[in-house]
């Protein structure tokens, strides 16, 4: 199943959130749970050489590889595409036509102007069918438009209405500090909750996806109840703090209890 197919089908789905751009690294995060993993390209340290290797482990992993290209890159997108992303996360997009020049680069003809080359992308989904694979492709991949700005929000239904953009994707932190004029940026602010469900709610009325990035796990049920369905949940620096914390607590708790008896007999490495 493709992850359109998934979100189409009114799956929640959970992405890890890749910023090392390692694709051993990669390897292991698409190890766990995560249904995908999400290159990112924005902040995160990912550039064309690391995507286009990073993917692999993804695919193996059964997992769906998402990509969040840079601000403006719009080029990229076709890029990642071709690479083998079955999505594309574009942040800042801030007007109608920013979302047309993404959709247009996400889409090939007659809804966008997608050039077509899908050198490693096809062989990656084993797909030899040239035929098909265009037949398919615009349905099979999702376009991810990022909310995060006034601007944004301003023309938020024109954005939704873009033939070629699948879906929205907030991003609560930069929204946070938009809708709090620069004062404070806080992805939890509850101050703009309202206006997060009703994002979410436009996007369904719309017949698009809303996804969302979550800094705080405890908020994924919440988010799931406004509409966001696609939720990105920590990065990689996140995950070894959490494992090194369990980790650290359970052996400090262990050094604190009695000692087994060395008689027992039992030895481990």
């Amino acid at each position: 199943m493709t992850i359109a197919s998934r979100l189409n089908a009114g799956e929640t789905l959970l992405t890890a959130w890749s910023g090392i751009p390692d694709a051993l690294t990669v390897e292991i995060v698409a190890a766990q749970g995560f249904d995908a993993v999400t290159l990112d390209m924005q902040h995160g340290g990912h550039h064309e050489d690391s995507i286009l290797r990073s993917i692999v482990p993804v695919l193996r992993a059964a997992k769906h590889p998402v990509v969040r290209i840079p601000v403006g890159r719009f080029d990229m997108a076709s890029r990642a595409l071709d690479f083998g992303a079955e999505a594309v996360i574009a942040p800042m997009v801030n007007s109608v036509e920013d979302a047309r020049r993404f959709a247009a680069l996400m889409k090939y003809p007659p809804v966008g102007e997608r050039s077509w080359g899908p050198t490693f992308a096809a062989p990656r989904f084993g797909s030899k069918d040239p035929t098909a694979w265009l037949r398919e492709s615009n349905a099979a991949t999702v376009s991810f438009a990022m909310i995060e700005t006034r601007a944004a929000l301003n023309v938020l239904d024109g954005i939704l209405a873009t033939p070629g953009v699948d879906g929205i994707f907030v991003g609560p932190a930069d929204f946070s500090i938009a809708w709090t004029e620069g004062e404070t940026v806080d992805a939890t602010l509850e101050d703009m909750m309202e206006t997060l469900a009703r994002i979410a709610a436009r996007a369904k009325v719309a017949g698009k996806h809303a996804g969302i990035f979550v800094v705080d796990a405890g908020m994924c049920g919440r988010f799931v109840e406004m509409g966001y369905r696609f939720l990105a949940l920590g990065t990689e620096h996140r995950y070894i703090s959490l494992g090194a914390e369990s980790l650290l607590k359970t052996a400090r708790g262990a050094l604190g209890a009695p000692q087994a008896s060395k008689a027992s007999g039992k030895t481990g490495y």
